[in-house]
């Protein structure tokens, strides 16, 4: 089963791929890595679980909003590789949460990306991670997710 079948298995899909706001790419890639932009859970365009966690969005509205940009994240990975199956391993996930000071759930929010990405790779899903608490992010968006992905390359498929 592909990883976009698995997708849509658990009633997901990928979205298309985000539209920077600034003057960055989404991703980019070096050798067999690729690196995310920051992706927030702006799902084809509309933006989803606004504000500060722990006083505007839920922890499971926030646990949506890292599995959401997730999904953006994996949207740019394919867009720059053509493929998810060229995902040999999630090397790194970097969550950035939108929290209250002293909120100490953060870990929570960001297993949103991390169950998702377990359940769309199996093994090669199982990643390092760093969660930050943040003050305020861009958009006042809740969680921003950042992946580093190692891909297969063509030669070797």
């Amino acid at each position: 089963m592909t990883v976009e079948q698995r997708l849509s298995e658990i009633g997901l899909a990928l979205p298309d791929p985000p539209v920077p706001v600034g003057n960055y790419i989404p991703a980019s890639r070096t050798g067999d890595l690729v690196f995310t932009s920051g992706q927030t859970a702006r799902l084809n365009g509309v933006r989803r679980y606004v504000g500060v966690v722990g006083r505007d969005v839920t922890p499971e509205g926030a646990y949506l909003s890292a599995r959401d940009s997730t999904l953006n994240c994996l949207a740019c990975v394919k867009a720059v590789v053509g493929d998810l199956e060229r995902v040999s391993r999630i090397v790194k996930v970097v969550g950035f949460v939108n929290s209250s000071p002293g909120y100490d759930r953060l870990d929570e929010i960001v297993d949103g990306a991390s169950d998702l990405l377990r359940a769309l790779f199996g093994e090669r899903g199982v990643h390092a991670r760093s969660v930050v608490a943040n003050g305020s992010l861009p958009s006042n968006v809740s969680v921003e997710i950042e992946l580093i992905v190692e891909i297969t390359p063509v030669t070797a498929l």
